[in-house]
């Protein structure tokens, strides 16, 4: 059954026979054979098929929500049970903001494949609501989030503080000032991240904390973006230190002073309740906790 799953769970994702049989190692009519044998056991057609797709069906649909909770059970099974024999090893997926994700987590994951190399990671980045949709789906082991989450169902522990900036251009004309003024900051166009970022999280909560009425926003998907927009010119937004501190070595990008910032936010890490850490797991987390990245203060 576990096998029928895998194969199922490739085919939809892959939506090609074709191009899972070759991820699988398998010939195409051993994956239509293992697909027929599954809509055999549920008792119904899973997939929609023709010439240029295949797609899952409403039946499929719900086949394939729990199948990779099923994969994902199993293999977190046979991890736990390794442990127990072996050194830390085995697959990690971890899941990450973009903030966290895009300027920490990268070093984090070096230090533990240079100490511990039989754990191979797995990392997804997206913003903090997606995030924590998958660690709660068991898509993913270990999540690290923005900003304050509640959630009965998860283990949620806020290890690291992070302080965050009103950025702008040195060309700018509040760069010259030595403290902005209220009009000043709502006469700007902000550049704001999108709904469900962290990031868009804290800058909301600072609007009305400060009581800050911007008179424009713009909205973009990237942190990047927001740099390169804000160096042009374009506008003044609120970032991580840990997102812009090269261009703040560099002289690229400027803070702005100004009573109540910069604002204070937490970064959490998000585990399933009740399950079983695996040792790489446990490695992971205790790394996250005791790593503190290279000039985190402005």
């Amino acid at each position: 059954m576990d096998q029928q799953l895998r194969v199922f769970v490739t085919v939809a994702d892959r939506q090609n026979f074709s191009r899972a049989a070759a991820e699988l190692h398998m010939t195409q009519p051993a994956v239509s054979q293992y697909i027929q044998s599954l809509e055999k056991t549920i008792g119904t057609k899973l997939l929609e098929r023709s010439n240029k797709y295949v797609r899952l069906n409403k039946a499929g649909e719900i086949v394939y929500h729990h199948a990779r909770e099923i994969l994902g059970l199993h293999t977190r099974m046979q991890n736990l049970v390794d442990d127990l024999m072996n050194t830390p090893s085995g697959r990690l997926t971890i899941g990450s903001s973009y903030t966290y994700g895009e300027y920490v987590l990268p070093h984090v994951v070096a230090r533990m494949r240079e100490h511990y190399p039989a754990i191979t990671p797995t990392i997804t980045i997206h913003n903090s609501t997606v995030i924590a949709e998958q660690v709660a789906n068991r898509q993913l082991d270990v999540g690290i989030v923005e900003g304050e989450y509640v959630d009965d169902k998860m283990c949620i522990e806020a290890f690291a503080d992070d302080r965050m900036y009103m950025i702008v251009s040195p060309q700018h004309r509040l760069a010259q000032k030595e403290q902005v003024t209220l009009a000043d900051l709502e006469a700007e166009a902000w550049i704001v991240r999108e709904e469900g970022s962290g990031t868009r999280e804290a800058a909301e909560k600072m609007f009305r904390q400060l009581q800050i009425s911007p008179s424009r926003r713009m909205e973009f998907g990237s942190t990047q973006v927001i740099k390169e927009s804000v160096e042009a010119g374009l506008g003044i937004s609120l970032l991580s230190y840990w997102t812009f501190r090269k261009e703040r070595k560099l002289g690229t990008l400027r803070t702005l002073k100004y009573p109540g910032t910069p604002v204070t936010r937490s970064f959490s890490l998000l585990t399933k309740t009740n399950e079983f850490p695996t040792k790489a797991l446990d490695i992971f987390m205790d790394l996250i906790r005791h790593y503190l990245p290279e000039g985190t203060h402005a």
